[in-house]
Parts: C-alpha cells; sequence; structure tokens
C-alpha cells in the first residue's frame, strides 16, 4: 500500500427528510402545468369488423356501434375517460354539453 493514500472512512450523511409532501395548510401551486396542451376527443362509439369487411367499406357504407342513439358520448382526456356529454352545436359547430363527470378518485380506480 503507497504511503501516501489515504485511509478509508466511514461515509457521514444528514438525516433524509420527506419535502414531497406539502404541509396540509397550504394550496398546491398548479400554475407550472396550467398551459400544458392535452388532447380532448369524444366517441360515439366502437364496434370489431374482420378486415375482409374493412376492406370493403366504401362511400355510402353504414357500421353499426356498440351504442344505442341518444346515449351519452365518452369525453376523454389523452385516453383517460373524464365525462359524457351530449352532442350540441353551437355558431354551426359541434359541441359537447358534458352531463357527467367522473371523479378524479374514479379516474385513478380505473387506471389500476
Amino acid at each position: 500500500m503507497n504511503a501516501n493514500a489515504a485511509e478509508p472512512r466511514t461515509a457521514e450523511f444528514d438525516n433524509l427528510q420527506d419535502e414531497g409532501q406539502q404541509p396540509s395548510g397550504r394550496d398546491v401551486n398548479l400554475d407550472v402545468i396550467l398551459d400544458v396542451p392535452v388532447t380532448l376527443s369524444m366517441e360515439v362509439g366502437r364496434t370489431r369488423i374482420p378486415i375482409r369487411n374493412l376492406l370493403q367499406l366504401n362511400q355510402g357504407s353504414v357500421v353499426e356501434l356498440d351504442r344505442a342513439a341518444g346515449e351519452p358520448l365518452d369525453v376523454f382526456v389523452n385516453g383517460t375517460l373524464v365525462a359524457h356529454g351530449e352532442v350540441v352545436v353551437v355558431n354551426e359547430k359541434f359541441g359537447i354539453r358534458l352531463t357527467d363527470v367522473i371523479s378524479p378518485a374514479e379516474r385513478i380506480r380505473k387506471l389500476k
């Protein structure tokens, strides 16, 4: 062993503290995420068809969906169901009126 080499020592660490939790009296600042873009989409319904039938589709073809007329549409944000609603027309454009918003707790439960 080299005479100039330092002797090994035990590492010393400060006590770790959980800084991730906010004190209960403070509000969380969401300003940092308010401008993050998300994709909002509405789904009228779904169906599964064989590729053979898909290749036979042409202009005027009708595809039956799994949802009855008058049932609410599903509203998704980045692929996650967040609400149900009905189609409305606003200034000659389609829109959706939300009739039921899924609670955050229910959305988290569905992710598991």
